[in-house]
């Protein structure tokens, strides 16, 4: 029975994917900032399924996956679904900074425990959201966008140091579009997907060991398109 942790898991896509997981016979630790989700969750008492609290701005995050892992005994899998993203409104460092110790700060700590973990253990996969935000710039939540690129560059360096290494160490980058969850319930959405259609698409990438996987799958297109903008066009966003 393979083993992950979800980072971020009590809402939204995290939730989707790890019901998801525990359809394919994971066994499944997952963590999130709404307590009585996490209560709720650990008194259904699933087998193979199990809550802990965890905010990852609170600095023992560490301490806290490497009690997961010794509770699962072992890890294959690590995903970090966890993300918050404002529009900035020019409310200033406070709120964009937000966006930062979420999306950069807490992704590299996680990551780099995965990969130490997994570099060391000789085999694993460590997936990340990130975002299809991730590939230009958008002046109303520019440090959601600014993260979002740091992590596409971060888990692309990664997966060279997975390739030179030999092992089979799996980098898997999803970069969702937009998905209905609560978050964006009420808005007006782009060719948008359920967060139960999202987490089967990214169980399938995560299966086939894809380098990046766009969610749904047709907005690759979406993301062709932005390569192939010039810049005088793109500063008009």
């Amino acid at each position: 029975m393979k083993k992950a942790i979800i980072i971020g898991a009590t809402s939204g896509i995290g939730e989707a994917l790890y019901k998801e997981l525990m359809k394919h016979h994971y066994r499944i630790g997952i963590t999130g900032i709404d307590r009585a989700v996490v209560d709720a969750v650990n008194k259904r008492s699933l087998k193979n399924l199990f809550a802990v609290y965890l905010d990852s701005r609170e600095g023992h995050t560490a301490e806290v996956i490497k009690n997961m892992t010794e509770q699962l005994e072992g890890l294959d899998l690590m995903v970090f679904c966890a993300g918050i993203g404002h529009l900035n409104r020019d409310q200033g460092f406070e709120v964009q900074n937000a966006a930062n110790e979420i999306n950069v700060m807490a992704f590299t700590e996680v990551a780099d425990i995965s990969w130490r973990y997994f570099e060391e253990q000789g085999h694993g996969h460590f997936v990340s959201l990130s975002s299809i935000a991730g590939l230009f710039g958008y002046h109303k939540a520019p440090a959601y966008h600014a993260a979002k690129s740091y992590q596409i560059n971060y888990l692309e360096s990664l997966r060279q140091k997975a390739f030179h290494s030999g092992k089979p160490i799996y980098i898997t980058d999803i970069r969702p579009g937009f998905v209905q969850t609560a978050m964006t319930e009420g808005k007006k959405l782009f060719w948008p997907v359920s967060a139960s259609k999202a987490a089967q698409q990214i169980y399938n990438h995560i299966e086939q060991h894809h380098d990046i996987g766009y969610v749904p799958g047709r907005w690759w297109l979406v993301a062709g398109i932005l390569n192939l903008l010039p810049a005088w066009l793109r500063k008009r966003f």
